[in-house]
């Protein structure tokens, strides 16, 4: 699969500035990696968000700086809370020949056609998302794992029933390989169980959590890099 690719252009305005560049339908951006200093850096927000929601934290970019390309993975993407717009990402630079160790999101395939879902029980993923190392030539764009086998709801599927493809391992060696990835459940149970959890905080132990806590502050918005 070719790698996505965006063209950066430098950036020379920063901190309240920025407000201004986002206004101009530009997207602010940081590069890291290397030997040299962060550089900072900006794109047309269309074709960023596109990248953004593409290659997401787990596939390799190529990034064109002043001509010149650079393989690179994203470390962060900053999302407006409010209006849902991309407001910045920061790069870091990879190389072909290095193992990089990165998330990459968790895949349940098959579902609807296990003999559990045809017996009317519930297939409900635990972890979407394993970290792992690989060459960026290797990296996959998800881990999948087949549902089809599962047949009671006594079955599940763990880490260790990933088959790996090659050239990626686990980036913890020591990784739990009896984690579990999905269960099955008996529909009634599983209510039974969101029931069970459901209700609201009794009203003291709200107060001993403010007590304990003090009052919530408003969330601050992404310092600019």
């Amino acid at each position: 699969m070719q790698n996505m690719s965006l063209k950066l252009e430098k950036r020379t305005v920063s901190g309240k500035q920025v407000v201004k560049l986002r206004d101009e339908g530009q997207v602010p951006s940081v590069v890291y990696g290397g030997s040299t200093e962060p550089i900072s850096t900006q794109s047309p927000i269309v074709e960023t968000t596109k990248v953004a929601h593409v290659a997401g934290r787990h596939s390799p970019v190529d990034i064109i700086i002043d001509g010149k390309k650079k393989l690179a993975i994203i470390k962060s993407i900053d999302y407006d809370p409010v209006k849902h717009v991309l407001r910045h990402v920061a790069f870091h630079t990879i190389k072909q020949n290095e193992t990089i160790t990165t998330e990459v999101p968790v895949v349940l395939t098959g579902l609807g056609e296990s003999a559990a879902e045809r017996a009317g029980l519930v297939i409900l993923q635990a972890i979407e998302h394993l970290e792992i190392k690989a060459l960026p030539a290797n990296l996959p764009e998800a881990l999948e794992i087949s549902v089809a086998d599962l047949a009671t709801d006594e079955d599940k599927l763990t880490v260790g029933d990933i088959k790996l493809p090659e050239g990626v391992e686990f980036a913890d060696n020591d990784q739990d390989l009896d984690l579990v990835i999905a269960n099955v459940y008996e529909p009634g149970a599983l209510q039974a169980a969101n029931d069970a959890i459901g209700g609201e905080a009794e009203p003291e132990a709200a107060e001993e959590v403010v007590a304990d806590n003090g009052e919530a502050e408003a969330p601050q918005p992404a310092e600019e890099k």
